[in-house]
């Protein structure tokens, strides 16, 4: 049986800052991105523009 590869990619989960909401998810290499993403995505629940950090 075949072992399977290991991956250097990480699922990261983004929250919105002023309201909390998990909304969206990506995946980050980690050996170029160590620290935390932050992007300027759009919240649905806001329902404007609003900066998503990166969660565990």
């Amino acid at each position: 049986m075949a072992k399977a590869k290991k991956s250097k990619r990480d699922k990261v989960i983004f929250e919105c800052t002023e309201c909390k909401n998990r909304n969206y998810t990506s995946t980050k290499n980690k050996a170029n991105d160590p620290d935390r993403m932050e992007l300027k995505k759009y919240c649905p629940t806001c329902k404007k523009t609003t900066t998503h950090k990166e969660t565990k």
